[in-house]
């Protein structure tokens, strides 16, 4: 009888997804994982075969606002308008969530009580009854609470009510306006997410000027989105440890990265075309190809610096924390890895026939030296005048290679895009390494957030004007080039730890990669990089120009693609990364991550992929 129960839950919540999101064509999963969606497929955590009460309110809530995201969400109007900073980011992202629910709640009264009984089970399992003063962390979470009222007009649930409360008395000037026009602007995503922003600018979350709610002509340049779209998961850590210094630094008015980048960024790159003669090697006159002139780090003409690399980091990934810690690290991947097993297994089987398929003996015959060719000597015997035949094996192009991996670790990245990145290497990892392609897997983050120990002796050395890049670099191994998978496989378990992702600064991260690759004995050498956002440090950013971490990348990336021997490939999560690589791809969402990784290695590995890019050729991934 719980059997049938349990079978008949899911059938019918199945149906009640499809009917909310008025799409037959949505497919519904349960599984282990958290409630969330993808394209047209809705997952939901499966409930337990004994169905308590509290925990069917939970699931039909979860359900409701899956639905309700399906039928109210538009992933590329959210992804244009979505802001930069973490805290901003995770803000956009609660009221969007917000928005949908309201929507739903206002016109159904059985789908407005089950997400509101979500929501208080959510707070109490998180523990936001016993949270007694409000901090950036929790920010994004009374804001959303505090939307979901002036739409609904529904109290915040009685654990989070106390905090929500003391937000308010601190916020009420700031955003009344704001959460007023929200309720007014719910029905046009557009216009709601340009009154985000308003909200935003006017909590000092997301520097630069403002929009214009009512004005759908207006550009704020945030068209590059750096989280994946549905995500829900809740980035506040960047404000915890924030000390009086750093406030007042993040208090100023600094110029958003974002607003004008398109324009001056692009001028940048159109003179450093001049300079490289890229225009030359377009056409082919008398540049000369990749790999062929030289490579120095002089070349770099964006004007970075870092303030101090005395802090710097270099790191295994087994020295970030004990042994037990991540086997039991690796064990949440391993559990993870099961429910895409399947899925990414077929595409890394597909990518090992194709590369096995090149492994395949080719031979030259009638040579006048090399290996006896036995297959010749009944020729020999028929006709002793004929003479001996011998063959040589031809070289693979592929088979001295090593592929580098250059994963994002920045705070954006939490949850399930993190979550498949490692999954996605482990399992590429070992599919290559059959293949005899040797791997490196690295990643990328800072130490702090608000910049560490190097704003700290920027501070005491007086504040100088324009200091560079201010945080702590850390830099980790996942895996080595030579180390077998079967050493390390407990290392990419670390990606999940938490607190681990904080900052993203690409452009010293792609540096670090590419010369560890020309450190390479093979022959052939490529990299890929994932992320899912422009490079973003608020302690750099807050006193350099806007876009000083995006100049330097495009300067290292037109670096590696002109001058160097190494492939440089990049995939971005919810990220245009095309408007940096020439070779690149993006993807909506972080479950298209593993099949692209092969895809594009599958390609590298043909001949057709070997010749040059151009411009212009660059595709996205839907």
């Amino acid at each position: 009888m719980p059997n049938l129960l349990w079978s008949s839950l899911k059938r019918a919540t199945t149906a009640a997804i499809r009917a909310i999101a008025e799409n037959g064509e949505v497919e519904v999963g349960f599984g282990a994982e958290a409630a969330g969606v993808v394209g047209k497929r809705a997952r939901l955590p499966a409930p337990s075969r004994a169905l308590p009460p509290e925990e069917v309110a939970r699931f039909r809530g979860e359900a409701d606002a899956v639905a309700l995201r399906l039928r109210y969400h538009d992933a590329a109007t959210h992804l244009k308008r979505q802001p930069i900073t973490p805290t901003g980011r995770a803000i956009f992202e609660a009221l969007e969530q917000a928005r949908c629910e309201a929507l739903g709640a206002n016109r159904m009264a059985g789908v407005a009580q089950n997400l509101g009984a979500t929501l208080e089970q959510k707070y109490r399992r998180l523990g936001f009854d016993r949270v007694t003063d409000p901090t950036d962390a929790t920010l994004p979470e009374a804001v959303r609470m505090l939307a979901r009222e002036a739409m609904t007009g529904s109290p915040p649930p009685d654990p989070i009510r106390p905090l929500v409360e003391k937000w308010r008395t601190q916020i009420a000037e700031k955003i009344g306006a704001d959460l007023a026009d929200l309720r007014a602007t719910m029905a046009d995503q557009e216009a709601f997410a340009r009154t985000v922003r308003q909200l935003l600018a006017d909590l000092d979350v997301e520097a630069g000027e403002a929009l214009d709610p009512q004005d759908p002509s207006e550009d704020d340049g945030s068209d590059e989105g750096d989280d994946q779209p549905g995500s829900e998961q809740v980035q506040g850590e960047a404000g915890e440890g924030e000390n009086e210094e750093e406030q007042e630094s993040r208090s100023d008015k600094r110029p958003d990265p974002r607003p004008g980048m398109d324009s001056e960024s692009d001028a940048d790159n159109d003179e450093r075309d001049e300079e490289f003669g890229e225009g030359e090697e377009e056409t082919g006159d008398s540049a000369p190809p990749p790999g062929q002139r030289p490579l120095s780090k002089d070349q770099d003409n964006s004007g970075y610096r870092p303030y101090t690399k005395a802090f710097d980091e270099e790191i295994e990934a087994d020295d970030l924390c004990d042994a037990e810690e991540l086997t039991r690290l690796r064990l949440m991947l391993d559990q993870q890895l099961q429910s895409l097993q399947g899925v990414i297994s077929r595409l890394a089987n597909r990518l090992q026939r194709r590369l096995m398929a090149k492994q395949t003996r080719s031979w030259d015959f009638d040579l006048e030296e090399g290996i006896l060719d036995a297959g010749r000597l009944a020729r020999v015997i028929a006709n002793p005048m004929q003479p001996l035949s011998y063959k040589q094996e031809k070289d693979t192009d592929f088979r001295d290679t090593v592929v580098t991996l250059l994963i994002d670790n920045s705070g954006s990245m939490r949850g399930r895009p993190i979550t498949i990145a490692a999954m996605s290497a482990d399992i590429l990892a070992r599919t290559l390494e059959r293949c005899n392609v040797k791997v490196e897997i690295l990643g990328f983050t800072t130490r702090a957030w608000k910049g560490g120990q190097s704003r700290e002796r920027w501070i005491t050395d007086g504040k100088p004007a324009v200091p560079g890049r201010l945080n702590d670099l850390r830099h980790i191994i996942y895996k080595g080039a030579d180390a077998p998978w079967r050493r390390v496989r407990k290392s990419l378990g670390l990606m999940l730890r938490e607190g681990l992702l904080k900052e993203n600064i690409d452009g010293e991260a792609l540096d670090w990669a590419h010369d560890r690759l020309l450190a390479r004995p093979e022959q052939r050498r490529i990299l890929m990089v994932i992320s899912d956002g422009a490079p973003v440090d608020d302690s750099t950013l807050s006193v350099n120009p806007g876009n000083y971490l995006e100049n330097h990348l495009r300067s290292v990336i037109r670096k590696i693609e002109t001058r160097s021997p190494v492939e440089l490939i990049a995939i971005g999560i919810g990220h245009d990364v095309t408007r940096y690589y020439n070779r690149a791809v993006t993807i909506v969402d972080a479950e298209q991550l593993g099949g692209t990784m092969m895809d594009k290695l599958a390609e590298l590995f043909d001949e057709t992929a070997k010749t040059p890019v151009k411009r212009g050729l660059r595709r996205t991934a839907t």
